[in-house]
């Protein structure tokens, strides 16, 4: 899962965006008990989401034509500069150049060889979310992706990731961790698009800790989200769902299994 020592290539932010931030901000409350904190101008207006005064998550509102609600991870780089070179002679593309925000960071954001936005975060004095492993708080990442083995050669290149196969029922799934990292450092896993015949488009899932998926689940469509897959167990991992906030940005929900029926 992840962890909060930010190693190269691994996630550190993670926000969304929706034309109305105040149309969702109570679906997240509900949700995961975030309360949404305003940004200011010096920032662009771009807001937060914070658990009991730590940041879970960013969000930022966006005009209707400039792009559709979703989430977006952010992977750590020591140089932001060096990476969009990287991402394109892998075949990638930029989405918007490299900028400094302020003394908390520089960033990027970037598109990957199957189109699939992700942005890139260069430290300064802010380092990565504060809420990680934890309820509300971020702890798995996958990709859906039209080709596994084209997309781990694309993030292979860029930041060195590590690829490990875990054998399951009917197949099995790519998971990857930094390059200085190990199995303990896995944090997300790459899946074949086409394993879902739900998902029409490739695109980075966040995947949020809560304490009862079910309930989760119901939360959810209380408060106007929507179920695209409703909840299932896996021995070993949890039980989770996809679901998607009333905008219609996708992400999961997952209750983890305790921690000695984990990796079984």
């Amino acid at each position: 899962m992840l962890n909060n020592r930010f190693m190269t290539g691994a996630p550190v932010w993670v926000d969304m965006c929706a034309p109305d931030l105040g149309s969702v901000s109570g679906f997240y409350r509900e949700l995961f008990g975030w309360e949404l904190q305003q940004g200011a101008a010096d920032v662009g207006g771009y807001s937060q989401y914070q658990l009991s005064g730590r940041t879970a998550a960013g969000a930022m509102a966006i005009s209707g034509d400039e792009a559709a609600p979703a989430w977006t991870l952010y992977f750590r780089t020591p140089d932001v500069d060096a990476t969009v070179k990287a991402v394109e002679q892998a075949g990638g593309s930029t989405l918007f150049e490299a900028v400094d925000i302020l003394d908390l960071g520089r960033m990027a954001g970037l598109v990957d060889a199957a189109g699939v936005p992700f942005s890139v975060w260069q430290q300064g004095e802010l380092k990565g979310l504060d809420v990680l492993n934890e309820p509300g708080g971020l702890l798995w990442t996958e990709l859906y992706t039209p080709d596994v083995a084209a997309a781990t050669a694309f993030y292979g290149a860029v930041f060195g990731w590590q690829t490990t196969e875990a054998a399951f029922p009917g197949g099995s799934y790519t998971m990857v961790h930094p390059a200085d990292g190990s199995a303990d450092d896995m944090f997300g896993g790459i899946v074949p698009l086409a394993s879902d015949p739900s998902e029409t488009g490739a695109y980075w899932l966040p995947y949020f800790q809560v304490d009862d998926c079910d309930a989760a689940v119901a939360r959810a469509r209380e408060g106007g989200g929507a179920v695209r897959m409703e909840p299932v167990s896996m021995e070993g991992v949890g039980r989770f769902a996809k679901l998607a906030d009333p905008a219609g940005a996708k992400f999961a929900v997952l209750q983890p299994s305790p921690p000695g029926e984990q990796g079984r």
